[in-house]
């Protein structure tokens, strides 16, 4: 067996018949003095590094993100604003608490979800990315720190009530939504099909499913799909009993579309959904869809629909639909009171409403 001494505290063992590399690590001595070392494997790493973040740092760690609010990752306690979780979770959890997170887990599905929002190290320097405290931590405090590993941590800021990624600055309408984007920037496994990036082993393989193609047949009612994802979607929908998906955290009342839950909890809850803010203008909308349709319309001018018998162009086919009655002259649209024809549906409508509303 070689060893290869790679710092005081960290020694490289090759030996055995595969030769595989063997991390060890020393965690203390006994009383003849004798050096006691830990073997480390992958898992042993990113648990130690986010030990020392914690312990080291202002830097708070997030369970989940549910209907109405943030989750801590070491009790039950809900907080609608992450600020107040942040606060909670440096008041009210010690040290050795922090140093059991995610104790158990592996490699498989770990990832950490953490809120960097003024990040400080417990030494008084401030640090504005993750990457710079890593650095720092390894640098000054803890030399053991592991950088041969890749990265599962995704970095979370909540500065304002926008919800705005921190590495490239796109703005998000949900946080599930920013949370599936950072595996954008944290490429740890590659799908070899579309060549998408992801944080672990367990998104990726989730992922890869929609990839696969075959007869998929549903066993309630024998119909079949090309792809088992869609086969799933069918059964959510059709199958599972459940015809109102989106529950209200605050009352467990249903809904069939997630826009009417939100209204719902915005009138009957007085919670207000985080809007997104037009960046070229001053407007504001409640879903990524407004917004997207707004700027592609407004800001981009896109104008996809063309008219064939003139130069004008329109952003949506029922727009052009309402333009070409200017020149085919057709009257498709009956007043049902005096039986008057209209080329358009609005201009019918608003017929009625002037002459046959009483």
């Amino acid at each position: 067996m070689v060893s290869i001494t790679c710092s005081n505290d960290v020694i490289f063992v090759i030996g055995g018949r595969e030769k595989k590399k063997i991390c060890l690590v020393k965690i203390g001595s006994d009383t003849k003095r004798n050096l006691i070392f830990k073997k480390f494997n992958d898992i042993d790493k990113h648990l130690f590094n986010m030990k020392e973040i914690l312990l080291h740092s202002n830097a708070t760690p997030i369970r989940s993100k549910g209907g109405t609010g943030y989750t801590c990752c070491f009790c039950t306690k809900l907080y609608e604003d992450p600020r107040d979780l942040k606060k909670h979770t440096i008041e009210d959890h010690d040290q050795e608490t922090k140093s059991n997170f995610m104790k158990g887990k592996d490699m498989h599905g770990y990832f950490v979800k953490l809120d960097i929002t003024d990040l400080q190290c417990k030494c008084g320097e401030t640090l504005d990315t993750l990457e710079k405290l890593l650095d720092h931590l390894k640098r000054v405090h803890s030399p053991r720190f592991f950088t041969d590993i890749e990265n599962h941590i995704f970095p979370f800021k909540f500065s304002d009530k926008t919800l705005r990624c921190c590495v490239c600055l796109n703005i998000f309408n949900t946080f599930k939504a920013m949370q599936e984007h950072m595996n954008v920037h944290y490429r740890n496994y590659i799908c070899e099909v579309c060549n998408a990036g992801f944080v672990n082993k367990n998104i990726l393989s989730r992922h890869c499913d929609a990839h696969k193609t075959g007869t998929f047949t549903c066993e309630e009612c024998s119909k079949t799909f090309d792809t088992a994802r869609k086969r799933l979607l069918h059964i959510r929908g059709k199958h599972s009993g459940i015809k109102l998906p989106h529950k209200c955290g605050y009352c467990n009342e249903r809904f069939k579309e997630v826009l009417k839950k939100h209204d719902h909890i915005a009138k009957v809850h007085g919670v207000l959904g985080t809007e997104i803010h037009c960046q070229a203008c001053d407007k504001n909308f409640r879903s990524k869809r407004a917004w997207r349709l707004h700027t592609t319309r407004i800001h981009l001018m896109q104008r996809p629909h063309k008219c064939k018998h003139c130069d004008m162009e329109f952003y949506t086919k029922q727009e052009l639909e309402s333009h070409n009655v200017k020149h085919t002259g057709s009257r498709s649209f009956q007043c049902e009171v005096c039986l008057k024809f209209f080329g358009r549906q609005k201009t019918m409508k608003e017929h009625m409403r002037r002459l046959h509303s009483q």
